[in-house]
């Protein structure tokens, strides 16, 4: 059974973590983990240790340098902090072979905070629909201007090059829990 003061010292640090991360403070980001992971379910894609973690962070800011949150609910499980939240921001840099549009985007998230059995953050798992995201920021451009064709194939191509890639194999390559 986890008491209170658990759930308030993971209540805690995750709420840091958001707040360090909208800040681009990501020394203080990195030292919520003892060893930095990140899973990204919707791209199948993982990030592990500092130096990848940190490349994650550019990428992401570079695209985005606005980039923030607003939660919506925040719960306990026996080995998780979950939080619901929107994730917001402006495309005005690329994002991986993705041009940047201008565009802003508002996608509804689920992180996974999940924690071992020493009250460390092990791995944070976030679950999102890339179409919502793609279509807000591909989907807002005005195709009655014919400037914007180029990029919207531009686009396209960039989306077609990043989905390519084969998914991580510590996210297919799932064990069925036991569960009785």
């Amino acid at each position: 059974m986890i008491t209170e003061e658990t759930h308030a010292a993971r209540q805690k640090l995750v709420l840091d973590h958001f707040e360090d991360e909208v800040r681009q403070e990501w020394d203080d980001v990195l030292s919520t983990f003892p060893h930095p992971h990140y899973e990204l379910i919707a791209t199948m894609t993982v990030h592990d240790g500092d130096g990848a973690v940190r490349d994650y962070y550019d990428e992401t800011r570079v695209a985005f340098p606005d980039q923030h949150h607003e939660i919506i609910a925040l719960r306990h499980s026996d080995d998780a902090v979950i939080v619901e939240f929107w994730l917001k921001g402006t495309h005005t840099g690329p994002l991986g072979s993705i041009p940047p549009t201008g565009n802003s985007f508002r996608v509804r998230m689920t992180a996974f905070f999940v924690f071992d059995e020493q009250e460390n953050l092990v791995c944070e798992r976030v679950y999102f629909d890339t179409l919502t995201m793609l279509k807000q920021l591909v989907g807002g451009l005005n195709m009655k201007n014919p400037r914007n064709w180029l990029l919207a194939v531009r686009c396209l191509r960039g989306l077609l090059k990043m989905s390519g890639g084969e998914p991580h194999p510590s996210l297919v390559d799932t064990k069925e829990p036991t569960l009785r």
